[in-house]
């Protein structure tokens, strides 16, 4: 949406009724995509107040606000329109950030130093998810960390909806020998990637120790699949894609191998995404909480 006009919508409601429509958007099929919503707290001081927003990249009718409307269960709250500047709504959300520090790792922007005593990641706003301010992308830095404490040994690890590529660098950084597969369904992230990689010295290549950039919906590409099995599978999306991708994540996961998941809010989205993931033939092996999402650890068994 770089350099094109983008409207927003906001409703706000209560922290149950926002969750509950986030979670009727991740069961919805044939959502129209160029609406993007997500939800948060309006201000950390009020954290049962939540706005439910929605972005799209031209002028929103009828349509698009009865979407986002029939989200809420017995009637929505008033929902409010604006048209934002002529620029990249993404960006402009990231732009000011403070660092973050979630385990061995330090990510920040251009504006601020590096931390010596850290795993030391910069990058930029960008139109792309994933500069680690999210409590998802933090998690997911938290527990690989631990994954590296635990003594997993990684030789082939796939990071599925990448967006700036952070997560996929990680995993690089703990495990330096690695073969790295970084996809996702944006074409945007692909410039992206590229770019963060080179600001932090992450060499693009189909060889160990590199990293290769895939444009893929969910799993559904030859170069992933043939690429696989991974022993480390990331994916830090939306409970509804989880749910969806678990069978694909069953059979492109090594047996004994480690599926990272995150985007997913702590109870029934969890529950759903931890049922699909029993079925494919995974367990849980660590969970962390921050705020009120979930990060899962699961292991693939073996025999499967």
């Amino acid at each position: 949406m770089s350099g094109s006009t983008t409207w927003k919508l906001s409703a706000f409601a209560p922290k149950p009724v926002v969750q509950a429509a986030l979670l009727a958007h991740d069961l919805i099929e044939d959502w129209d995509y160029d609406l993007v919503i997500a939800g948060r707290e309006v201000a950390e001081d009020r954290p049962d107040d939540w706005v439910l927003e929605g972005w799209y990249p031209r002028k929103p009718g009828k349509a698009e606000k009865a979407a986002l409307a029939g989200l809420f269960e017995g009637g929505a709250p008033k929902i409010t329109i604006e048209q934002l500047p002529e620029e990249d709504w993404v960006t402009l959300s990231q732009q000011g950030v403070e660092p973050i520090r979630a385990g061995r790792f330090h990510v920040h922007t251009p504006d601020f130093p590096a931390d010596p005593d850290a795993i030391d990641f910069v990058i930029p706003a960008s139109q792309a998810f994933g500069t680690g301010q999210h409590r998802t992308t933090a998690g997911c830095l938290e527990m690989l960390g631990h994954m590296k404490a635990s003594g997993m040994a990684v030789r082939n690890v796939a990071d599925i909806g990448t967006g700036t590529g952070l997560l996929g660098f990680a995993a690089l950084a703990l495990w330096p020998r690695a073969l790295c597969t970084l996809t996702d369904i944006d074409p945007v992230c692909v410039p992206v990637v590229e770019e963060n990689a080179a600001t932090n010295g992450i060499p693009m290549g189909p060889r160990a120790g590199e990293a290769v950039m895939i444009v893929a919906d969910g799993m559904d590409d030859p170069l992933l699949r043939l690429r696989g099995p991974y022993d480390l599978l990331i994916a830090n999306i939306l409970a509804g894609p989880l749910v969806s991708l678990a069978p694909d994540f069953g059979k492109a996961v090594a047996p004994g191998g480690s599926l990272l998941l995150a985007g997913l809010l702590a109870g029934e989205q969890e529950e759903a995404v931890q049922r699909a993931m029993r079925r494919a033939g995974f367990r849980m092996a660590a969970r962390l909480q921050r705020g009120d999402w979930a990060i899962l650890w699961l292991r693939r068994r073996r025999g499967r």
